[in-house]
């Protein structure tokens, strides 16, 4: 018997004599025979891919960042540097050439990544939005000709659901899927799409019956980019991340050969919605680095900058709003961690993702705010790193799920639950 075993059963032996009156207290329990339930503590291997991306996103992100946010230039020198260390597409299982890491593991090298420009790291893991369906309803062969090839080269994918008049609300799109012989026809147009512009496939959703209920209505489909028919628009200039590439995408006369249905038809929405639970944590992990970066920016500065004959960081009102940023990041990692945990464990992790890209989200924002508070007249000019913060959280709160849609999802399974005890 190992010496773990043998000291859960003895563990066990004296909550069994305590229970029936033998004497034995809480007080007799020591350091070494309690077993620990919780760790926080990173494994080896963990503690290595954070080592490794935290040294990338220093020597390689934060140099360049400025530069591709000013011009907006696709990254793509950076992400074939990120694919040859195994950051780009880290989750593709082993089976298809991956490294198979679990969802913990990818969010603790996102964080890492997130931390030297949210844009850039927005390029490194987006791909994971568009190759999670195939993760979670692909078939063989479906996994093997399209998740394969990302870790063969460094190629790009991008998952088209959201339209122009269908956000939040993903069972008013437009797009048409019409079944022809064995083969269907795609018409439609997509916005807003990740990587629209430079992907090598798509995840597509799109509308086959449009009398089905809205679960029942929509198709998944993988499309190849050079399919004929297919135009991506221009590059949009946004707020912030600039580094990404958003763009959208219209599909004419598409034709998409019956092998590339992803899953059953009808189970489109399905499909769509699941891919959140593997992702939403982590956009969750992006927000924590960017919050980080905040608190540590903020941080370095008041106590450089002077007021009073005294450091600001001296001045209360200073050193409380840095003690809520370290508060909000925290909290918001262990929320983040919780979420990709309990996906790992093989259990549903929706309530915890929503909590966690909600949460996560605000605090980016708040500390990137209370970043360029701290900075005062520098934090609003562009030499200084926190102003590009304050562009680059706010998306957060607003793809993959808006925070008002975050708390939608919360509340609806608290008063799921709820009736179930009734």
């Amino acid at each position: 018997m190992s010496s773990l075993l043998k000291g859960s059963v003895a563990v066990s032996s004296r909550l069994v004599k305590a229970a029936l009156g033998g004497g034995v207290h809480i007080k007799s329990f020591t350091t070494t025979n309690r077993l620990c339930a919780i760790s926080f503590e990173l494994t080896p291997e963990q503690k290595e891919y954070k080592a490794t991306a935290a040294q990338f996103a220093r020597k390689v992100i934060i140099p360049k960042a400025a530069h591709h946010d000013k011009t907006g230039e696709y990254p793509y020198e950076i992400l074939k540097s990120a694919w040859e260390l195994g950051l780009l597409n880290a989750g593709i299982p082993t089976e298809y050439g991956g490294l198979g890491l679990k969802l913990l593991d990818e969010i603790i090298l996102g964080e890492e990544l997130a931390y030297g420009c949210t844009g850039i790291s927005t390029a490194i893991t987006a791909n994971g939005l568009a190759e999670a369906p195939l993760l979670i309803a692909g078939n063989h062969e479906q996994k093997k000709k399209y998740l394969g090839r990302m870790v063969e080269e460094p190629l790009l994918a991008a998952y088209c659901v959201t339209e122009p008049n269908a956000g939040s609300d993903v069972n008013g799109i437009k797009t048409r899927a019409v079944k022809k012989g064995d083969k269907w026809v795609v018409n439609g147009s997509k916005m807003w799409i990740t990587n629209g512009g430079v992907a090598n496939w798509y995840f597509l959703l799109a509308k086959t019956d449009p009398d089905a209920p809205p679960g029942k209505a929509c198709t998944a489909f993988i499309v190849d980019r050079d399919t004929p028919g297919i135009t991506p628009g221009r590059k949009e200039w946004n707020m912030g991340q600039r580094a990404s590439n958003t763009s959208g995408v219209t599909f004419e006369d598409v034709v998409i050969p019956q092998e590339n249905v992803l899953g059953e038809v009808g189970k489109g929405f399905k499909i769509a919605m699941g891919a959140f639970d593997l992702t939403r944590p982590a956009v969750a992990t992006g927000a924590v680095g960017l919050a980080q970066r905040a608190l540590d920016e903020a941080t370095k500065y008041a106590n450089e900058r002077k007021t009073f004959g005294l450091p600001i960081f001296e001045h209360q009102a200073v050193a409380f709003l840095l003690a809520d940023m370290a508060i909000g990041v925290e909290a918001a990692r262990l929320l983040t961690h919780r979420a990709a945990w309990e996906l790992d464990q093989g259990r549903r992790n929706t309530y915890y993702a929503s909590i966690a890209k909600a949460f996560a989200s605000d605090v980016a924002n708040k500390n990137a705010t209370d970043a360029v508070q701290i900075f005062g007249g520098a934090g609003f000019n562009s030499e200084y790193p926190v102003e590009k913060l304050m562009r680059d959280a706010k998306i957060f709160q607003i793809y993959e799920g808006t925070s008002q849609i975050q708390r939608v999802v919360i509340s609806r399974i608290l008063s799921d639950a709820m009736k179930a005890r009734v």
